[in-house]
This record gives C-alpha cells, structure tokens and sequence, in this order.
C-alpha cells in the first residue's frame, strides 16, 4: 500500500460541501482543513482586496490515504467539482503513526 497526503485547496465557499463529501467518504477517515492563503491565483479569480494584497482566501485540507483510495477520491471530485477552482496536488508519506 502507497500511502499518500493528498491536499486539496478551495473556495471558501466550497469547503462545507467538500467536507461532507468527505465526512461519508469511508475512504477518507483522517483529514484536517484550515483557512489559508493562496498565492498564484488568477486575478480574475481575486475580489478587489485579495488584488492588492496579492493573495487570495481559500482552504486548504489535507487528507491521508492510499493512493489507489485517492485517485477515486479525485474521479468523484472530478464529477462534481469540475471548474469551481479547486487546486490539488498528491505526496508521498514516508511514515506515519500516534505518540
């Protein structure tokens, strides 16, 4: 099994309707989200504020699962979320556990 974090930074908008999409994800029991800023952002993209900070508003959530779990985990987001904005990447997680 190849375990990975798979972060997802979105809308602030679209974070409820993302975590509880999560939530009955079986696939997905351990996840944490936060507000966070976003460079990089089309300026389109950004209201008039987030233009002359340079930085835009969004929240990033973080999973960790296997990797066959989130590949079908970004087919469903695919599905659903297509053209909302939402940003993905995926990383390799060399270890993991409780203390």
């Amino acid at each position: 099994m190849t375990l990975c974090c798979l972060t997802l930074l979105c809308p602030p908008e679209l974070e409820e309707k993302i975590v509880d999409l999560l939530l009955v994800d079986a696939d997905a029991p351990l996840f944490s989200s936060a507000p966070s800023f976003t460079h990089g952002l089309h300026p389109q993209s950004l209201d008039r504020l987030e233009k002359v900070l340079g930085r835009g508003h969004s929240v990033s959530i973080q999973l960790l699962l296997d990797r066959t779990a989130a590949d079908a985990l970004l087919d469903r987001l695919r599905a659903t979320m297509a053209g909302t904005g939402v940003t993905y990447w995926m990383t390799h997680v060399l270890d993991t556990g409780e203390l």
